[in-house]
């Protein structure tokens, strides 16, 4: 019995130890993915404040999922103004995309950015689950880590007891 309870120890604390490094692989890989993805967005150089939001700080660069949502829906707001939908854009015109068409043109850029933030928006957001999912991955490693450690104990002093 004392043999097959220090092999389940055993495998209890190799999960343990499994699950820690795990959720550090996770916990690097979701903030630096997060930081490239703040760090190219401050290297467009866009800002609320150039985009007309009100409140916005001068030269407050946007670099956060919440900067990006708010600055992408103003877009948005921007270009349905000019035509709700990419179909009614081009049925208002000749039908296809004109690049010598001065607000073809503006609408294509609007959702350019538009898309490029709310991809950042996305990606913030999955780099989140991806730090979080390390955190209880290293705290479920350190909990079956701990359980390991107690039952190789237990097993270790039943064999002596025996």
């Amino acid at each position: 019995m004392s043999r097959i309870g220090r092999y389940i120890a055993i495998a209890v604390l190799a999960l343990g130890v499994a699950g820690v490094a795990m959720g550090a692989a996770f916990i690097v890989e979701g903030q630096s993915k997060a930081n490239l993805i703040k760090n190219s967005m401050r290297e467009e150089q866009v800002s609320l404040q150039s985009l007309g939001v009100e409140g916005a700080t001068p030269g407050d660069l946007i670099d956060s999922a919440a900067e990006a949502q708010k600055a992408a829906d103003t877009i948005m707001g921007h270009r349905q103004k000019i035509a709700p939908t990419d179909a009614l854009m081009k049925a208002s015109a000749t039908g296809k995309f004109d690049v010598t068409n001065p607000t073809d043109l503006a609408y294509a850029q609007a959702m350019n950015l538009e898309n490029y933030l709310y991809l950042g928006v996305a990606s913030l957001g999955l780099a989140t689950v991806v730090t979080v999912s390390g955190i209880f991955m290293v705290a479920t490693g350190i909990a079956l880590g701990g359980t390991g450690i107690v039952l190789f104990q237990l097993a270790k002093a039943k064999a002596a007891t025996a």
